[in-house]
């Protein structure tokens, strides 16, 4: 049950006299939007109008999937959406709808849907050349390799493309065990790294792991330094312009307590739980994402990454969703931790949806791979390469990364307005355009909103015409990481719909 705490915020956030009227509109759009309430803020306007859908029929689709998809396969949505097309931030249903796209593809578009300068890049390169292995030099590999290793502090210049962040996490625990000669790895409770066989035992998460024989070996989840429904942690602990309603005694000049007392947890499992001097990695996430977009202490990262190579191991960064300037304030999540990283991975944003991804590491480490042949048959291959360049190229002019950090803060700034009106909104977090929302049952004890509730509510901005993410354990909380292109306008849509979601829901309940 939820709290009546709850009951006594429903519409705060609604001004007298501006109370949203409960018709349709298609709002001016030249490709009509979802049936949506009319709102304080009307959807923004789009020019681009999609192809009009010629595919097999939404029950056709229905059908074929449950015939011919395994099961793993799951839609969001009781009546699952038909995605046809896209254009930047926008996504078009079979029937022509638009929706605001505040989830990337799951932290995945990075530059906008179908963007035309990438568009341009991969349609001239497959005009050229589609495959040949690496067996061949051609020439996009390496003129990518040199632009994606110039964004890398220190000595990270040696690159092995794969396809996915799975792969790309399987290698670089293959690297760190063959560099360093050992075999124990340490992760965070709440992380998601994978779900190759290899890859699902780092991940810890119990709704992600088979019961596979083997699947842990050698690898130890650490307890999570969560500064908002962790042990410790409160109000100046994590590097975000929103921080937890906890109250907190840390400052400038003391530190951060958390950190410490997160640490001293660490270090047990150093003292009782691994081979002394004999650890091959950490690995981390320098914002989690699939658990909840939840930001660790300030100095935590750093203190942790120290204690592994003091203990024999490597620190491996997984920027899978937080690289390529979402984070806002740095191009890599990992610098807002003041470290480099001895291995770095990522993929999704690093291809705008093309299925490719990376493993960053130092020539040194690199070499452990000579021990053996390894080989990727489609790693770098030459459309992958050339839509990698074309995503740098755009994330530079323009200004993606700054704009993460503008609209970003602007739409957390606008998020902590509906988490100080509505019990409901426990906590808003992150940095750029990497933000959850999480939404509970108690304030105080931070229990979470029932599955339930929160659908009903999530649904309600899918009809209104803001798609939006879920994630976390219990699946309360709400993930926000749209394409970097979005901007402020949208911002005040993609609210505006979460509050009269809320309220709505409230009102009821």
């Amino acid at each position: 049950m939820m709290s009546r705490n709850i009951l006594a915020h429903s519409s705060r956030l609604i001004r007298p006299g501006r109370q949203p009227s409960r018709r349709t509109s298609t709002l001016n759009s030249k490709a009509a939007p979802a049936t949506v309430t009319v709102l304080q803020n009307e959807m923004p306007d789009c020019d681009h109008k999609p192809p009009t859908y010629k595919g097999p029929s939404y029950e056709n689709i229905t059908e074929l999937r449950r015939n011919h998809l395994t099961p793993n396969i799951q839609s969001y949505y009781k009546k699952p959406l038909l995605i046809s097309s896209g254009h930047m931030q926008w996504l078009y249903d079979h029937d022509g709808n638009r929706y605001l796209d505040m989830f990337g593809g799951i932290v995945t578009v990075s530059v906008g849907h179908c963007h035309p300068k990438v568009n341009k890049a991969l349609e001239q390169q497959i005009k050229t050349l589609w495959h040949t292995t690496n067996i061949y030099m051609h020439p996009k590999i390496h003129e990518y390799a040199q632009k994606l290793t110039a964004k890398f502090p220190g000595n990270l210049k040696a690159v092995c493309f794969v396809n996915s962040g799975s792969e790309a996490n399987d290698l670089a625990m293959l690297m760190a065990r063959l560099h360093t000669g050992n075999q124990d790895i340490l992760t965070l409770r709440n992380c998601y790294h994978g779900m190759s066989p290899y890859t699902m035992g780092l991940t810890a998460h119990s709704t992600w792991r088979f019961p596979l024989a083997g699947v842990s070996n050698g690898i130890h989840h650490v307890m999570n330094p969560d500064p908002y429904t962790g042990i410790w942690g409160g109000a100046n602990c994590r590097d975000s312009p929103i921080q937890t309603d906890r109250k907190c005694d840390c400052s400038v000049e003391t530190g951060c307590k958390a950190t410490d007392m997160y640490y001293n947890e660490l270090e047990q499992t150093f003292k009782y739980s691994l081979p002394r001097g004999k650890v091959a990695a950490m690995f981390a996430e320098s914002i989690q994402g699939v658990g909840g977009t939840v930001q660790f202490p300030k100095g935590y990262i750093k203190k942790a990454a120290e204690l592994v190579r003091a203990n024999g191991g490597v620190f491996v960064a997984d920027e899978v969703q937080t690289g390529f300037g979402r984070t806002g304030d740095h191009f890599w999540g990992f610098e807002g931790h003041g470290i480099v990283p001895d291995i770095v991975t990522m993929a999704k944003g690093i291809g705008n949806g093309f299925p490719m991804a990376a493993v960053v590491t130092t020539p040194e480490i690199a070499k452990s791979l000579g021990m053996a042949l390894h080989f990727n048959t489609y790693g770098g291959n030459p459309m992958a390469s050339a839509v990698g360049i074309a995503v740098l190229d755009v994330i530079e002019e323009e200004q993606l990364q700054k704009n993460s950090l503008e609209v970003g803060t602007y739409f957390l700034n606008k998020l902590a307005e509906l988490r100080d009106s509505y019990e409901i909104v426990g906590d808003v977090r992150g940095k750029g355009l990497m933000i959850g929302l999480e939404l509970v049952s108690d304030r105080k004890t931070k229990a979470p909103l029932g599955v339930p509730h929160v659908l009903e509510i999530w649904e309600q901005c899918k009809d209104m015409g803001v798609l939006f993410g879920r994630g976390g354990l219990n699946g309360n909380i709400f993930r926000i990481k749209p394409p970097m292109c979005i901007n402020k306008s949208d911002v005040n849509f993609a609210v505006d719909v979460l509050n009269r979601a809320i309220s709505d829901f409230l009102a009821k309940n």
